[in-house]
């Protein structure tokens, strides 16, 4: 009796016979889709049976890492973000440089810590943690970028199967990252919501959070939520903890334009 992978591979092999459509059958995408000049390299360079299997093999591993690449970054909504090399480190009155450096390295990563951004509007917190998930996913990292509200507007649900099958889906990846949390009011589940989330990844996988509010003002975000302590305690427990102050960038950046456009006109 034939195998399935037999069975399959004759059907492929009877239904064509053109070669690239069968190496993407195969899943040999880079192969399929450069075939001819892999050949004429080949023939060219006399490669041996050895090197162009090696020649085959190292296309392949690149293709799948690139198409890898793309799969997490759509998956991880990064959005668009300006590189670091472009960040003003003299604009924030105060900014612990060194720690945000480390923070890009991945190092808190494998150690499963999280890392908290804090400070006012405008000073670049997302930027950074947008970097930080794009050298994550380069990594190799699987990620998830979204907004706190996103979030918790997400995990609102009458159905318990449904809440769980969700909260799954944000312990998963190696990174989550909250962005803008405490930046609105949310109602009485929200903190049970948030802490269920933080406890599944709790010592497991990291979380990086941009937040405009110091802790102690994070009753006023979650209103007579009784689980505020706990979450923070979860929170910060393995956690590097870095602030921002100053005026708003973004405020400067406008400035900038109006007295740019009042020159011209």
């Amino acid at each position: 009796m034939n195998s399935p992978t037999l069975t399959k591979l004759t059907k492929m092999t009877t239904t064509t016979n053109d070669l690239p459509t069968q190496l993407l059958q195969l899943g040999l995408h880079a192969t399929a889709h450069a075939l001819d000049d892999f050949l004429a390299r080949a023939t060219k360079s006399r490669w041996s049976p050895r090197l162009i299997l090696e020649e085959l093999t190292r296309a392949e591993v690149q293709e799948r890492s690139r198409r890898s690449l793309e799969r997490r970054l759509r998956v991880a909504r990064i959005g668009r973000f300006r590189p670091m090399a472009d960040f003003n480190w003299n604009w924030p009155s105060k900014i612990d440089r060194p720690t945000i450096e480390r923070a890009l390295t991945l190092d808190f990563i494998p150690e499963a810590r999280n890392f908290i951004l804090m400070g006012s509007n405008g000073l670049g917190k997302t930027m950074m943690a947008q970097n930080i998930a794009y050298a994550a996913l380069q990594a190799g990292y699987t990620v998830l970028f979204r907004t706190a509200s996103d979030i918790l507007t997400d995990l609102h649900c009458d159905s318990p199967q449904i809440l769980r099958h969700r909260l799954q889906r944000y312990a998963r990846p190696d990174l989550l990252c909250i962005d803008e949390l405490a930046y609105l009011s949310y109602d009485d589940d929200a903190a049970d919501l948030l802490y269920e989330l933080v406890s599944r990844r709790y010592e497991r996988r990291s979380i990086v959070i941009t937040t405009n509010k110091a802790f102690k003002e994070w009753n006023t975000v979650f209103p007579n939520a009784t689980s505020i302590a706990t979450l923070l305690d979860r929170l910060t427990h393995h956690a590097d903890i870095t602030l921002l102050e100053g005026q708003s960038y973004r405020v400067r950046e406008s400035e900038i334009e109006i007295a740019a456009r009042r020159q011209k006109s």
